[in-house]
């Protein structure tokens, strides 16, 4: 590789030197560590140069026609600064375009000689090297011919593009890489040499070692509008799917990140199977892998139980807080509430929560209480996290803070000293600074009420009444999910015929923010009252009609933000009555529902039973 390295080098010296140039052919040899030949302008002899590689005499004498313009540095240098050093690809960059206004003797020689013999004789050079040397050997000379400022179409240019029909895939993505770097993604030159890939692509004889690079290539130049590559992409696809098996584990790492550069989510089929062949390599994956493996699949939104199973069992033998932290968050995004992967977790914090950042330790905490799950060593995990506040309260940040607290309560653990603080004039003076939007106040006001109604015994501050939500409702379902739609249209009907009538509301908001799915209301004796005499309760029923959306993924536990909505509401005063899809879905007619609904609501309902109802019913 050192010979043509060393012609580029001495070809961009010359080209970026000033008017006033020696010839080329005296850079070339100047650049040579080979000592210098006597009788240089004897054609007849030939050279030696470029460490010994032989040029032909007629390509010398090309060079050599050219008329000396003057000498290369001024004669003040010192020698050791009027020589050019030869150099690695490396020491090409940064690479800036041969701007063309600077025309002259010099670059018409420069020019000449890459259009004459000399191209010609530096393509074929590298004819007998391996695939890997030869594409580093012509991206060496096509940095040069773009550093000369050379088109696309000029022949040096066309010259090097019918050398690079023989490389490899990977080669030519190689060679496609620095196209890109050097002229751009939209340029003639990277579409010639991707063309050469799809049709290599096309052929479906592409390795899984070409595929990554393939997938790199174009998470790097990718244009959606480009009809060829969008075909190329998708045939890719195809073919990545049939040797899914074959990849090893770094290979699934490296496409997964190429999908998600270019956001392939839609690639559904594809991302399937490479999420079933990552957990059966899970244990070969490196610690960079697996958290780069989790990013994308949380990013592009893709669950899969089998490696959900790997990392419960390979898990618990890392120590690493990293991978902790991002299988925690894997957790919480897809909603997967994992007795294994959490009581691992929670034992690794309880022995080296100081090692971690706060933002770690934050991220832990919140995903187990936003997925509802006291480990068993709770009192030392809490314990813990206690310590860690009192000793590094002023390092979290305060949204950071506010989620712990939050994610706390969602486990009925009230960690009333810091709401002290939280709720003091100086923090929310201080948190104002910051954008505050809906979801910071929101989870200030669940702290909030729960100082109101689960600990009664608290005498702290209280957060202001200006800074309180006025709903828990929100877009982003952060607080309470709505209700479903498809399950209260299946218990409409029977609870309707249950009741004698539509006594009842939906969607009811409570003076604390909370939306009630379904409410009725009760007078003083336990009978049912009609929508015009709410004004006479003496008891409120809420219903709560729970779909999926409201469990953790394939559980029947209840999210954190669920099970503290229904906490609330019962120290509001309601009779929560709760529905879930996983007991109503298996009542097959609408006998067998009402009866359901009538053993759930009756025993709540004290004097309530069905023979008064149809009585107050007859009376209405």
């Amino acid at each position: 590789m050192q010979p043509i390295n060393s012609v580029c080098v001495c070809v961009l010296a010359a080209c970026r030197s000033s008017s006033a140039c020696v010839p080329v052919h005296r850079i070339l040899i100047r650049s040579s560590p080979v000592r210098r030949i006597p009788n240089l302008d004897s054609a007849s002899a030939g050279v030696r140069c470029l460490h010994g590689v032989r040029m032909d005499t007629a390509v010398v004498r090309q060079v050599s026609a050219a008329p000396p313009p003057g000498p290369l540095l001024p004669p003040d240098r010192r020698p050791e600064e009027r020589t050019v050093r030869s150099g690695s690809a490396a020491d090409l960059s940064p690479y800036s375009r041969y701007s063309r206004s600077q025309s002259g003797p010099a670059l018409l020689h420069i020019l000449s000689l890459c259009e004459g013999g000399v191209m010609s004789e530096l393509c074929s050079r590298p004819a007998g090297l391996p695939s890997a040397d030869r594409a580093e050997e012509l991206a060496s000379l096509l940095r040069a011919c773009v550093e000369l400022g050379l088109e696309a179409h000029s022949p040096p240019v066309l010259r090097l593009m019918g050398e690079c029909r023989e490389l490899g895939v990977v080669q030519l993505c190689h060679l496609a890489q620095v196209a890109h770097g050097l002229v751009g993604r939209r340029s003639v030159l990277v579409s010639e040499i991707l063309g050469h890939i799809c049709a290599a692509v096309e052929e479906d004889t592409v390795s899984p070692s070409e595929a990554v690079a393939v997938y790199s290539l174009l998470a790097l130049c990718y244009d959606p509008a480009n009809h060829q590559q969008a075909l190329m992409l998708s045939t890719l696809h195809r073919h990545t799917q049939r040797m899914v098996h074959r990849l090893e584990p770094s290979q699934i790492s490296s496409i997964l990140q190429s999908l998600l550069k270019y956001q392939q989510s839609q690639a559904a089929s594809l991302l399937l199977r490479l999420s079933d062949r990552a957990s059966q390599a899970f244990k070969a994956f490196s610690d960079d892998d697996v958290m780069k493996v989790l990013s994308a699949l949380m990013i592009l939104g893709q669950h899969h139980e089998e490696l959900l199973a790997a990392m419960e069992k390979h898990l618990p033998g890392v120590i690493q807080s990293e991978i902790h932290v991002t299988v925690m968050e894997y957790c919480l995004l897809m909603k997967c509430r994992s007795e294994p992967i959490f009581e691992a977790v929670a034992e690794n914090f309880v022995s080296h929560a100081e090692r971690h950042t706060t933002l770690q330790i934050a991220k832990q905490i919140v995903a187990m209480g936003r997925l509802n799950y006291l480990p068993q060593c709770s009192s030392q995990m809490f314990k813990k996290l206690e310590s860690i506040l009192s000793t590094r309260f002023s390092q979290f940040q305060p949204r950071s803070l506010i989620e712990v607290l939050h994610a706390c309560i969602h486990l009925e653990r009230f960690p009333l000293n810091y709401m002290v603080k939280v709720f003091s004039p100086y923090f929310l003076q201080r948190l104002q600074g910051e954008p505050l939007d809906n979801k910071a106040l929101g989870q200030l006001t669940q702290l909030h009420l729960s100082t109101s109604l689960e600990c009664k015994y608290y005498r702290g501050p209280r957060l202001p009444h200006f800074l309180q939500v006025k709903t828990f409702s929100s877009v982003d379902q952060a607080f309470e999910t709505p209700m479903d739609s498809i399950l209260y249209r299946h218990v409409k009907g029977p609870l309707t015929s249950l009741l004698g009538g539509k006594f009842y509301s939906t969607k009811i908001f409570t003076p604390t923010g909370y939306t009630i799915d379904v409410e009725i209301c009760l007078d003083e004796e336990g009978y049912v009252l009609p929508l015009y005499q709410w004004d006479h309760t003496y008891r409120r029923v809420a219903l709560c009609l729970d779909g999926r959306s409201r469990f953790c993924s394939n559980t029947q536990h209840l999210l954190g933000k669920e099970a503290t909505k229904r906490r609330h509401l019962r120290r509001m005063g309601y009779e929560v009555v709760q529905i879930p899809y996983f007991e109503f879905e298996k009542l097959r007619t609408q006998k067998e529902q009402v009866k359901y609904l009538q053993n759930k609501i009756f025993p709540t309902i004290f004097k309530f039973n069905h023979r008064a109802q149809s009585h107050q019913n007859l009376r209405l």
